[in-house]
């Protein structure tokens, strides 16, 4: 434990016990130690314990049985592709019946060096910027923010509103393919918006993504930052042939 961190103390306890459900060293369905054993093992008193328990059990990642203990919560994690065609519905095809994407808030904003970049567009562009909620049957698996060039793609929120999916917006502009020139991942602690969004408690983490797709021709169409909660999604890399 760090004590002079920045980070609390019962995040860094359910951090270590996610770490452990994600790791299989602490399997599904297992009873969680007692208490005051982990109060033991991490050098903290229960009620910092009880916080991080809580935490993770707001989150899904445990459940209390009342004169039982705690234990993990036995449920599936989607594997989610990524591929030189990454789709969100397509991806999940065989694992979820329900696949649908949301709006949350569009805007039209200049494009900053980053975008511009991306995105293949002179500073200060206009570009769509658009967050977006992905669910699997109706559970929030991710949180999106992406960016479009407005000129080619003016009223794109519009149609993705309608049609609840990228790709089926992008065939209302005549992309009727695209690929995925680069794919970075990372991983961060939600921030406030995506534990709001994606009903994650505090210390939840999140996969990031950080994508550029491009239409057949190789121009940029999309430029796109995503939010996957972890312990509902596992990201699968397929490399390049």
């Amino acid at each position: 434990m760090e004590r002079r961190s920045g980070i609390s103390l019962w995040r860094q306890i359910a951090d270590q016990i996610r770490h452990g459900v994600g790791a299989g060293t602490l399997a599904e369905g297992g009873r969680l130690p007692p208490e005051t054993a982990l109060a033991a093992r991490f050098g903290v008193n229960r009620h910092t314990v009880r916080n991080a328990i809580a935490a993770l059990i707001d989150e899904g990642v445990l459940r209390a049985e009342q004169g039982r203990g705690t234990f993990v919560e036995e449920r599936r994690r989607l594997k989610y592709p990524i591929s030189a065609r990454t789709r969100f519905s397509e991806g999940l095809r065989d694992q979820a019946r329900d696949r649908r994407g949301h709006l949350l808030r569009e805007s039209r904003e200049a494009a900053s060096g980053r975008v511009a970049e991306a995105l293949d567009l002179a500073d200060g562009a206009p570009v769509i910027r658009m967050e977006t909620m992905s669910e699997a049957d109706g559970r929030p698996v991710s949180r999106a923010t992406s960016w479009f060039d407005a000129e080619r793609f003016a009223g794109f929120a519009d149609a993705f509103q309608e049609l609840g999916s990228v790709t089926l917006a992008f065939k209302r502009y005549g992309v009727e393919d695209y690929f995925r020139q680069s794919t970075l991942v990372s991983a961060r602690h939600a921030d406030d918006d995506d534990l709001d969004d994606l009903g994650l408690a505090a210390g939840a983490i999140v996969l990031v993504t950080i994508a550029i797709n491009v239409d057949i021709g190789g121009r940029p169409i999309q430029f796109s930052e995503t939010r996957f909660a972890a312990d509902r999604v596992e990201l699968s890399v397929t490399p390049p042939a």
